[in-house]
């Protein structure tokens, strides 16, 4: 089930010179979908930029020996709760990365409370993991539904989009998805005139489809991930609603699904990230790399996987130990910087602060290459883009 990658040092006195600090060994986790659904979004390509990231922070020559390892868990909180079990009682792992499926990222969370470790979630949307179910030893990096419904959800709304009607996964992340931009709609002057749940994975969305056209609302919020976006959007094309009228909005679309898509297909959607590899130089560069590796452009969960290893590193050096709330604390003390996401910050519930951006998918004219699928439509700053830390309800941040 494992997979294991060493990236273990040579002890300094074995040179005959003393090291700047006592050795310290950390063992990562990349805990993901590996076969499903969620694998091209996040996957090897999640081993391969933690990888990177231990490679571009130098560990082994300041003395921290890296051993990462991961792990399949198909999408299934029972699964990822034994594994994650696993990791910290037998084998030794200090950090869960990645974790996307929001019911598996939830129960993971508890577990990693309760045995003292830390969690630096990349792939789950859901944005009770710094609001009803924080926990102290998590932190959220990339994105949450908060940050989604504030970027597409108002945009389409603003935009004349005032109708909506949700497709929405039957679990943990789509129900999140669908309250926070609800929320969103309604705050901004727009009505929800129904939703339909499917279930997660989902092949055939031909009877909820039928439903949302039957609405006769102008947007059909599809409030899914991965592969059920993917052809839920195709299987919309087929059928002629957006053609009669109807927009779709993909709440959560990733660089891949698009790619999955193309351009002729996709054309037109707004969609929110907090991560694209063409937004600089840095993020060129870097891309570039992952590319080399993996064959495809980074997605901003595997982005996301990179820059909060970095920083877990960083606060690591920077105490010279790695004991779990002494890390955590030092984490949320330290701004963040790295070339992908730049500057930002930890807040108290552990949701990481950097700015969104909102995109639209070029025409098949507009793109010039195959990843070159985006083109840049407004920065959101992370203020704006995440959830006040007051309207979360997060216990333990309140209490101070």
């Amino acid at each position: 089930m494992f997979k294991r990658i060493a990236l273990g040092s040579v002890a300094a006195l074995a040179l005959g010179t003393a090291p700047a600090l006592a050795d310290i060994d950390v063992k990562l986790g990349v805990l993901n979908d590996r076969s499903g659904i969620y694998a091209d979004l996040a996957g090897e390509g999640s081993v391969v930029a933690a990888r990177m990231a231990v490679e571009d922070f130098d560990a082994e020559s300041k003395g921290i020996n890296v051993t990462i390892v991961s792990a399949d868990h198909q999408n299934k909180p029972d699964v990822a709760s034994t594994i994650a079990r696993q990791w910290y009682d037998q084998d030794g792992v200090d950090v869960i990365l990645d974790v996307p499926t929001s019911s598996a990222a939830l129960a993971v969370a508890s577990i990693t409370a309760e045995m003292n470790k830390i969690m630096i979630n990349s792939g789950a949307a859901t944005s009770d993991l710094t609001g009803a179910s924080c926990q102290e030893t998590t932190v959220h990096w990339t994105y949450d539904t908060a940050a989604l419904a504030n970027g597409t959800g108002k945009a389409v709304t603003e935009s004349g989009g005032d109708t909506w009607f949700f497709l929405t996964a039957d679990y943990a992340f789509g129900q999140a998805l669908e309250r926070d931009t609800r929320a969103v709609v309604e705050e901004n002057g727009g009505t929800v005139v129904g939703s339909v749940a499917h279930p997660f994975p989902g092949t055939d969305f031909a009877s909820f489809l039928l439903q949302a056209q039957a609405s006769g609302a102008k947007v059909i919020g599809l409030a899914n991930a991965g592969g059920d976006t993917v052809n839920a959007i195709k299987q919309a094309s087929e059928f002629g609603i957006t053609q009669a009228g109807q927009s779709l909005a993909g709440l959560l679309l990733f660089l891949t699904d698009v790619h999955a898509l193309g351009t002729e297909v996709a054309q037109g959607l707004v969609l929110t990230e907090a991560f694209y590899w063409d937004l600089n130089d840095e993020t060129r560069a870097w891309s570039e790399r992952f590319q080399a590796e993996m064959g495809n452009k980074p997605t901003m969960v595997q982005a996301g996987v990179y820059a909060g290893t970095l920083h877990y590193l960083k606060a690591v050096e920077e105490l010279g130990d790695k004991e779990t709330m002494a890390v955590m604390e030092k984490m949320k003390e330290m701004p963040s910087s790295d070339p992908l996401f730049g500057e930002g910050y930890i807040r108290k519930d552990g949701r990481h602060i950097h700015d969104m951006y909102l995109f639209e998918v070029k025409t098949p004219e507009e793109s010039t290459g195959e990843w070159d699928l985006y083109k840049l439509i407004s920065t959101i700053s992370g203020e704006d883009a995440f959830r006040p830390l007051e309207e979360g309800n997060c216990a333990f941040a309140m209490a101070d």
